[in-house]
């Protein structure tokens, strides 16, 4: 059984790395291979994005996984949990404050907020020791609500702004940059190799806490180091590129339905899958209207949603 995991891994991984040399040639500004020695334009706009999109898309992928598992609950994404809107919230006071020329300037602020939801949030949804999860989702919901209407007050009030703002809201990794993906990828490798430990724990987890006591996992002890570090990656991940749905709720229900509910599998085929999902769609966000640009949010909802029906139905005929 771990073979045939490592072997599906193994072939998923191959698979990303073609369609990343792939998608690396494409766009406004096509590649051949010989140029690739001598194009700047390749190396520090091209590469760092692509590089860039498959990080974030195997962060949301394994972060819904775990909210899934974490809190029993099919529909639970890293955007329920208010994380995306906190760091929206900050994106838009930098973009209203001018902070977009300066370097990282919208995405620190973002990083800045998000965190401070998720300590809010913690704190709010904290008992003692324990932690209730249904005021966890009320909490992010509830926060979710308020942010977003902060977020169109303040774009009521500077019209001049509201592109940028809307723009960064339904994510984007035009700006990317060896910078982003130097702070998001030590986070996201300890944070990811962190839930690959604790993958058989998220399968206990799913028959309920008793159940998971029972057999020896600590509940609270595991819940709260994967929250903490699936929210850290995840308000890494919204910081360097803006809000980009669906990715945390398709992939893992994708990969659930074709290959079942063990938790060592949907982690580790997560990270190839959803990194997979993101590149083409942010491949197809700059290439579908050349010159311009359409946000990769929107385009994960539009591939992912008619897919993710699709297996659905697929699955319910078969039962």
């Amino acid at each position: 059984m771990k073979h045939n995991r490592l072997l599906i891994s193994a072939i998923l991984a191959i698979v990303l790395l073609i369609a990343m040399a792939l998608c690396s040639m494409v766009g406004v500004v096509s590649f051949d291979w010989h140029d690739l020695t001598q194009s700047p334009i390749f190396w520090n706009l091209r590469l760092p994005r692509v590089i860039l999109s498959v990080i974030v898309g195997a962060v949301l992928s394994v972060c819904g996984t775990v909210y899934q598992s974490v809190f029993r609950n099919p529909l639970t994404d890293p955007y329920v949990l208010g994380i995306s809107s906190g760091a929206s919230l900050g994106a838009a006071i930098a973009i209203l404050m001018g902070w977009e020329a300066h370097l990282w300037g919208v995405g620190s602020m973002a990083l800045i907020t998000a965190i401070l939801t998720i300590l809010l949030i913690f704190k709010v949804a904290s008992i003692g020791n324990r932690m209730h999860t249904t005021t966890l989702l009320l909490t992010g919901v509830c926060l979710t609500f308020l942010i977003t209407a902060v977020i169109s007050l303040l774009m009521a009030l500077r019209h001049d702004k509201m592109e940028s703002i809307i723009f960064w809201t339904m994510g984007s990794f035009a700006s990317a940059s060896w910078i982003d993906i130097g702070i998001l990828l030590p986070v996201s490798i300890v944070g990811i190799l962190i839930v690959l430990y604790y993958s058989k724990d998220l399968n206990l987890l799913l028959a309920g806490s008793e159940v998971a006591q029972s057999l020896g996992v600590e509940v609270e002890k595991v819940r709260r180091r994967l929250l903490l570090f699936t929210t850290l990656m995840v308000a890494f991940a919204v910081s360097a590129c803006g809000v980009i749905g669906f990715v945390g709720l398709v992939v893992p229900h994708c990969i659930r339905l074709v290959c079942g509910s063990d938790n060592r599998r949907i982690v580790p085929y997560s990270i190839f899958v959803g990194a997979l999902f993101l590149l083409l769609c942010d491949t197809l966000s700059r290439t579908l209207i050349p010159p311009n640009e359409l946000p990769v949010g929107s385009i994960t909802s539009l591939v992912g949603a008619p897919m993710f029906i699709y297996l659905l139905y697929k699955s319910k005929r078969s039962i």
